[in-house]
């Protein structure tokens, strides 16, 4: 059975940080969007906690998704003025079928 390989990303910034991230995510959405393996790369800001945001992002494999993580983008952009200015962040990654699921 195929599967995707899905991560989710928390992630909450530093006091006055937020506005920044936001702009150099929408880089790193564009260009991650372009991948041969990603499937999907969305982003979303809090609304009761402006300075929380979270990344779904689904990959056609977990090969996939390391080699996002060596891509320019991810290194220049991510890594650099991005990471350094959260507070906290959690990655979690999770596998779905592809295909429907058969009903009992």
């Amino acid at each position: 059975m195929a599967t995707t390989f899905n991560v989710v990303a928390q992630y909450r910034t530093k006091p006055g940080t937020t506005e920044n991230i936001l702009k150099h995510l929408q880089n790193i959405a564009a260009e991650t969007r372009k991948e041969p393996g990603n499937l999907s790369y969305e982003f979303f800001g809090g609304v009761e906690d402006s300075r929380s945001i979270v990344i779904l992002e689904s990959y056609q494999s977990a090969e996939a998704f390391e080699l996002h993580r060596q891509t320019p983008h991810f290194l220049n952009i991510g890594a650099v003025y991005v990471i350094p200015e959260l507070e906290s962040r959690s990655v979690s990654t999770y596998l779905n079928p592809v295909e429907p699921a058969e009903a009992p």
